[in-house]
C-alpha cells in the first residue's frame, strides 16, 4: 500500500496524517475481525523523509510532474509530500548543529593523514588526495543520499589508479576520475542502487568484519619498529577515548584525545611521528583546471577500464557503508540518490585536481560515534579539512600520529561485529560460510569489491541449492492402471530440473499422463526445456499428456518458449 493510495483514500479505511506517518483504521473493525477485535485497528505507515529508501513514488528535492486537472486530492498529497521533503532536508542540515560541527572537526583531523597516505598509494602528490577529500565531502553533503556518511579519497579507489598514474601520469588520472563520476551518475539514473537488495546480511557482516581488520592492519606500520613512547601515547589515547565519556559526552572523546596528546607532544618535545612526517601539506587553495589529455578514442580506451573499476568499487563501498550507517542510526537512505551524488562529487573533484573517492566506513563510524548525524557534519568535515591544511597547516603537521592511531583502533574495535563470532555456532552453516568467505576474500585480495562479489555469488549458489531441495514429485495411479497423475511441488528452475526428470517413470506403459503443476512455479528456460522433454518422452511412447494447474506467470514463459505442442517436436526428440 503506497503513500499516494493512502492519501487518496482506500475503500473501507479512513486515513489522517499522524505525527510520524498516517493512521489507517477500518470504518467498522467488527466487520473485518468479527468478535476477535472490536476496537479500531491502527496501522502506522511511515512517510518518506527527504531521503526515502528507494521509494518509487518519492523524489527527494524534486517536485513530481504536473498532475491532470481535477486531481485535487492527488495534487494536495504531492504538495504535502514536497513540503515534508524540504522540511526534512532542512532538519538534516540544522537539526543537530553542535554535535555535527564537533564530529566534523574530529573527522577532518583524522582525514588528513589518511588522505596523504592514499595519495602516496596512488603515486601522486599529497595535495591531490587532500583536495579530493575536501571537495567530495562538501559536495556529497548537498547531493548525497545518506546524511551523516563521510565520503573522501579512499584506499579502495587509490589502489585502482596506481598503474594508470605510473604509465600515463596525473592528467590521465583526473580524466579517469571524470569518466568514473559520469558512470556513477548513469548508474543512479538507471536506479542500479537496487542491486544492494541482493547483498545478504551475512555478506554485510563479512564486509564489516574484514574492513575492521583492514583498518587495524593499516595502523601496524605506526606500531612496529617505533620508540616505546609511541605505545604509551597510543594507550593513553585509547584511555581518553573510552573513559572521557564517563566525565561528559558534550565533547567527542576522540577530539579530546587529539588535543591532549598534541599538547603533551609539543609541550614536552616528545620524539614521535607526526602528521607532517606523512607528507607536505598544501598552502594554497585548489584552482579550476581541465585535464590536459588528447580527446581521442584511444584515450577513452586507456581510461575506461580504470574508470569502470573505480565507479563499481566506489559505489559498492558507498552503498555498503550507507547500509551500515542506516542500521546504526535507524534512519533510511536513498541508494540511487547516493549513486548520483557520488558521481557528481567525483566528476567535479577532478576539475580542481583531486582523485576519485567514495564513502569511508572508518570515518563514517568516527562521525556517527562522535554524534554526527546530519549533512552538516559531512560539510563541516570538508570545510574544516581545508581550513586546517591551509590556515593551520603548521599546527596540524605537529599532531602526533599515536593520537590518530588510537582513534582508528577505536574505530576498528567498534566496527567489528563481535557477536558474529558467537553466532558461528548458532547461525545456519551456509550463512557462516558466506560471512567467512567474504572476510577471507577481502583480506586476501585487499579489495572490498572482490570480497563482496565472492560473498554475493556464494550466497546466490547456496540459496539456489536450498530452494532446489524444497522440490518433490508425487504420483497416483488410477484404478484401471492406465492413467497416472504426477503432482509437482516446489520451484522448477535450472537447479531442480534433474530432480524433476528423475521423478517420472518413462518406462511405465500408460494411456494418459497428467502433470499437475498447481503447486509449482516454472522460472526459466532450463525448466521449460525439462518440461518439454518430459512431455515428449511420454508422447513418444504413445501416452496422452495433459499439463494442468499452471499459474499465469508460468503459463506466459511456457507459451513463449515451449516446443512440445509445436509441429515436428517429436521428430526433433527422435533426431536428438
Amino acid at each position: 500500500m503506497d503513500e499516494r493510495r493512502l492519501r487518496e483514500g482506500v475503500p473501507g479505511f479512513r486515513a489522517r496524517p499522524g505525527a510520524s506517518g498516517i493512521d489507517v483504521a477500518p470504518h467498522n473493525a467488527r466487520r473485518y475481525y468479527g468478535r476477535i477485535r472490536s476496537d479500531p485497528v491502527k496501522i502506522r505507515v511511515a512517510l518518506p523523509a527527504a531521503d526515502p529508501p528507494d521509494h518509487e513514488m518519492s523524489r527527494p528535492l524534486f517536485r513530481d510532474p504536473p498532475l491532470p486537472a481535477g486531481s485535487t486530492a492527488r495534487a494536495f498529497a504531492n504538495r504535502w509530500k514536497s513540503m515534508i521533503s524540504l522540511s526534512a532536508y532542512r532538519e538534516q542540515w540544522f537539526g543537530n548543529v553542535r554535535a555535527d560541527l564537533l564530529s566534523g572537526l574530529v573527522v577532518a583531523l583524522a582525514l588528513i593523514p589518511e588522505a596523504i597516505a592514499f595519495s602516496i598509494i596512488a603515486g601522486v602528490d599529497p595535495k591531490v588526495g587532500l583536495y579530493a577529500s575536501f571537495s567530495i565531502a562538501v559536495l556529497i553533503a548537498f547531493v548525497g543520499g545518506r546524511p551523516g556518511m563521510i565520503s573522501a579519497a579512499t584506499a579502495a579507489t587509490a589502489v585502482l589508479m596506481v598503474t594508470l598514474v605510473r604509465d600515463h601520469g596525473l592528467q590521465y588520472l583526473l580524466a579517469a576520475t571524470v569518466l568514473a563520476g559520469l558512470l556513477q551518475i548513469g548508474a543512479g539514473l538507471l536506479r542500479l542502487g537496487y542491486v544492494m537488495r541482493f547483498v545478504s546480511r551475512s555478506v554485510i557482516t563479512g564486509f564489516v568484519n574484514a574492513l575492521a581488520i583492514l583498518i587495524f592492519m593499516a595502523q601496524l606500520p605506526e606500531l612496529l619498529g617505533v620508540p616505546w613512547l609511541t605505545y604509551v601515547m597510543v594507550a593513553a589515547g585509547l584511555a581518553i577515548i573510552y573513559l572521557f565519556p564517563y566525565v561528559t559526552r558534550a565533547i567527542p572523546s576522540p577530539l579530546i584525545c587529539i588535543i591532549v596528546l598534541t599538547a603533551l607532544a609539543i609541550g614536552f618535545g616528545l620524539d614521535v611521528r607526526t602528521v607532517g612526517d606523512m607528507g607536505e601539506l598544501p598552502s594554497a587553495l585548489p584552482v579550476f583546471l581541465i585535464p590536459q589529455i588528447p580527446l581521442t578514442f584511444e584515450t577513452l580506451l586507456i581510461i575506461l577500464p580504470y574508470s569502470a573499476a573505480v565507479a563499481v568499487v566506489g559505489l559498492l563501498e558507498s552503498l555498503m557503508t550507507a547500509q551500515i550507517v542506516d542500521d546504526l542510526t535507524d534512519t533510511p537512505s536513498n541508494r540511487n540518490q547516493e549513486c548520483v551524488g557520488q558521481g557528481i562529487a567525483n566528476t567535479a573533484t577532478a576539475f580542481i585536481g583531486g582523485m576519485a573517492g567514495c564513502a569511508m566506513i572508518g570515518q563514517s563510524m568516527i562521525n556517527v560515534k562522535s554524534g554526527g548525524r546530519g549533512r552538516l557534519s559531512t560539510f563541516a568535515a570538508g570545510i574544516f579539512l581545508l581550513f586546517l591544511i591551509i590556515v593551520l597547516g603548521d599546527l596540524v603537521s605537529r599532531i602526533p600520529m599515536p593520537a590518530l592511531v588510537a582513534i582508528m583502533i577505536m574505530v576498528s574495535i567498534g566496527t567489528f561485529s563481535w557477536s558474529s563470532i558467537r553466532n558461528l555456532r548458532t547461525h545456519p552453516r551456509s550463512s557462516s560460510v558466506v560471512m567467512l568467505a567474504t572476510v577471507v576474500g577481502v583480506l586476501f585480495t585487499h579489495n572490498l569489491a572482490i570480497g563482496v562479489l565472492i560473498g554475493v555469488l556464494l550466497s546466490g549458489i547456496l540459496f539456489a541449492w536450498k530452494i532446489a531441495q524444497l522440490f518433490r514429485i508425487s504420483s497416483a495411479l488410477s484404478d484401471d492402471g492406465r492413467h497416472r497423475t504426477y503432482v509437482v511441488e516446489g520451484q522448477l528452475f535450472f537447479a531442480s530440473t534433474e530432480d524433476f526428470m528423475a521423478g517420472f517413470d518413462f518406462k511405465e506403459a500408460l494411456e494418459r499422463v497428467t502433470i499437475d503443476v498447481s503447486r509449482a512455479h516454472i522460472w526459466d528456460i532450463s525448466s521449460v526445456a525439462a518440461l518439454d522433454m518430459a512431455v515428449l518422452k511420454f508422447r513418444r511412447d504413445g501416452a496422452e499428456v495433459e499439463i494442468v494447474g499452471m499459474n499465469a506467470a508460468s503459463e506466459t514463459i511456457v507459451d513463449r518458449l515451449a516446443i512440445h505442442d509445436k509441429p515436428g517436436a517429436l521428430d526433433g526428440l527422435s533426431a536428438h
